[in-house]
């Protein structure tokens, strides 16, 4: 039987008919498909609708607008459900792109992905990543709202929401940024619940029995419960309580049944599998809805789903109205809050940068790094972040940044911030240890725009946060990502703390620039990259120990490092016998040992080379200068594992690298044990150019 469309139907049913479609859309391209998870839009249709069509500020005609609301679906293998929205609603996403849903070069794949459909503001689909990412959206909010909003113009004053699912809330990413959420205090952050209480492999029974609303107001949450997930009304009245409730992240737990109308309602069966092409007949038939065609959207629904870019329009037009006013009243701020927002660094950013002098002994590259950024955030008021409570150890506080916190929160030991604002105009984010959190809490404030977030820790716990690096990476997000205690340096910490095999980790993640600096002035232009590179992550590694800082007068300027890597020093004669390369701190040694072969008569070419990918990056013309294929005597040296080197030393090559774990001693009996000694290096590149005489 099919439903008779009434041609002017009541509010009720119109909402209906909408929710229906979003349903039905969904069924339909993921039957086609015959891949996809229809249980999902099936039960949160209601509630999805909801936000979108009485709440959600949102412009489809321009979806960049800056004072939008950001809507985040955690839940990301319930793509169908935003796409639905997004091609009803009126944005860049025509029905032709829903019919080709999670095919070879759609714009519908099987979970979101930011950048390739306007309105997708976060890729999400690992679960807990989505909860992450809107606490950063709206700790940027509050950010930039304390920051450039004045009495009578709020030019920051929007909304972040999320859809989460069962999934999200168990996952321990989602349990630390809801924890840090709720102790900043962000009211305008609304959470929408899909508990159907339904996972993959069965009922969340299974292993998970405890108070989800009692867990939540534990944190600081305010939690309400819609009992009927189809009740739009009691939706309508909990969203409107979220937004009343100005002081604290609110949770709503919506009760929703999974695949709700089909055969395999509050069933697992309807979480990860096409419904079938009978079940998906029966399901229509069931809610009275048309079974052919395919993809059937009502005139009457379309219409009044469309009716948001006339909203949004007029909506943009009142706040650029606003905009303008303010610029008038408050010209400087309203050029910089434009450049912040259009991620364009403000002029002069990177004047006054420390330059190092000459020093043998040295400085860690962290403690230089330290100096760098307390020069850089004086003069780049979108730049916010911090560490996994790790401030002293990474040198990661903007000193006169003041602390971002909850405006209610009492100043206690700030650990370094000696002055700056208070509240959420500080510049520096205790992220608590929570090192996963953190890495998405600061992916979100980087898909928000007009921060610049960095995060800290030590590099071993690189492998706490390698799914928000790798996120970063696949968004295109500029992330920065600042790592120290970078090798076997550490030391006495042992083994458990000593990272050999992390730099090679994350130099195959696609899209990630990875920095190790050798000396502090490295470490500068290594700033200079991050801060530049608004469309792609970087990973600043770091030393615990100091390292020597090169006299640049005899050496080539650090500023090399742009192109990745570049010759620090050569033979005199210019026609080296050998190469010498590393990164980090094993540069030093490679000077010293260079120094040794040049005494014994072996002419050796040095060469620093701080990023394997801004070097792939260079012209193959520049690449063959640094690394003259016809020279085939070359020698890597680095405190990790040999992984990946040999593409740089060749067939005739060696690397000394980790083979191994450390172990708990004084780092400079360590480098000993390994090998990481200006005379072992010397010995080994003797055996490769006696083996090229």
């Amino acid at each position: 039987m099919t439903q008779n469309i009434p041609a002017s139907p009541s509010t009720a049913d119109l909402d209906l008919l909408c929710v229906n479609t979003i349903r039905f859309l969904s069924v339909d391209a993921i039957q086609k498909a015959e891949s996809g998870h229809p249980g999902l839009p099936l039960g949160a249709a209601p509630m999805a609708y909801t936000l979108w069509s009485r709440f959600l500020k949102h412009n489809p005609s321009n979806p960049g607008w800056w004072d939008r609301d950001r809507f985040v679906l955690s839940a990301g293998h319930g793509s169908m459900l935003l796409y639905s929205l997004l091609y009803l609603t009126g944005y860049d996403l025509p029905l032709s792109q829903i019919r080709q849903f999670r095919q070879l070069g759609s714009r519908t794949p099987g979970h979101p992905e930011r950048g390739l459909v306007p309105g997708v503001e976060i890729t999400t689909g690992p679960l807990g990543q989505g909860m992450a990412n809107g606490v950063g959206m709206a700790a940027a909010e509050a950010f930039l709202a304390a920051r450039y909003n004045r009495p009578g113009y709020e030019i920051i004053n929007h909304c972040t929401y999320a859809i989460i699912s069962d999934g999200d809330v168990m996952e321990g990413i989602g349990y630390e940024a809801a924890s840090l959420a709720g102790h900043l205090k962000l009211g305008k952050l609304i959470y929408l619940y899909d508990d159907n209480r339904i996972c993959l492999a069965g009922a969340t029974d299974l292993s998970f029995s405890e108070d989800r609303a009692g867990r939540f107001r534990a944190l600081g949450w305010h939690t309400i419960t819609v009992e009927d997930g189809n009740d739009m009304d009691a939706v309508d009245g909990a969203i409107r309580a979220a937004k009343a409730e100005t002081e604290r992240p609110s949770m709503i737990l919506v009760r929703t049944k999974i695949g709700y109308g089909s055969p395999k309602q509050d069933s697992a069966d309807s979480h990860g599998a096409p419904l079938g092409v009978e079940e998906a007949r029966w399901t229509k038939k069931n809610l009275g809805w048309p079974e052919e065609p395919p993809f059937y959207v009502p005139e009457e629904a379309l219409n009044h789903c469309r009716r948001a870019v006339d909203r949004g329009r007029k909506a943009e037009l009142e706040w650029n109205s606003m905009l303008a006013d303010y610029a008038a009243k408050y010209p400087d701020l309203a050029r910089e809050f434009e450049q912040a927002m259009r991620a364009e660094l403000l002029q002069g950013w990177d004047e006054g940068l420390p330059s190092f002098p000459p020093d043998p002994k040295g400085i860690a590259t962290r403690a230089a790094s330290g100096r760098v950024l307390n020069a850089l955030g004086p003069r780049l008021p979108m730049l916010i972040g911090g560490s996994a409570d790790l401030n002293p150890s990474t040198k990661s506080v903007i000193k006169t940044g003041g602390d971002f916190q909850n405006p209610g929160h009492r100043p206690g030991d700030t650990q370094g911030s000696t002055g700056g604002e208070w509240g959420y105009r500080g510049s520096n984010l205790h992220f608590g240890v929570r090192e996963h959190a953190m890495g998405g809490i600061a992916n979100g404030m980087a898909a928000h725009g007009g921060i610049i977030p960095y995060t800290a820790t030590f590099f071993v716990f690189a492998d706490y946060m390698r799914p928000p690096i790798r996120l970063a990476a696949l968004m295109e997000l500029g992330t920065i990502f600042l790592f120290t205690h970078d090798s076997i340096g550490v030391g006495e910490d042992g083994p458990t703390h000593q990272p050999v095999e992390h730099l090679a980790a994350l130099r195959c993640i696609p899209n990630l620039t990875v920095l190790r600096p050798c000396d502090a002035n490295e470490t500068v232009a290594a700033w200079r990259v991050a801060v530049q590179s608004r469309n792609k992550p970087v990973a600043l590694v770091l030393t615990r120990q100091s390292v020597p800082v090169l006299d640049r007068s005899r050496f080539a300027p650090a500023d090399g490092l742009e192109r990745g890597a570049y010759i620090l020093a050569d033979a005199p004669s210019g026609l080296p016998e050998l190469i010498l390369m590393a990164s980090g701190s094993e540069v030093g040694l490679i000077v010293e040992a260079g120094k040794a072969l040049e005494k014994e008569g072996i002419a050796a070419r040095i060469v620093s080379m701080p990023s394997w990918e801004l070097f792939d990056a260079q012209p193959q013309e520049y690449r063959d200068a640094v690394l003259p294929p016809g020279i085939r005597a070359r020698l890597a040296v680095e405190a990790g594992v040999a992984q990946g080197w040999r593409k740089y030393v060749g067939d005739s090559g060696d690397i000394i690298g980790m083979k191994s774990f450390g172990e708990s001693a004084p780092a400079k009996d360590l480098f000993k044990k390994y090998g990481f000694t200006a005379e072992n290096v010397v010995a080994c590149a003797k055996k490769l150019a006696g083996a090229r005489a």
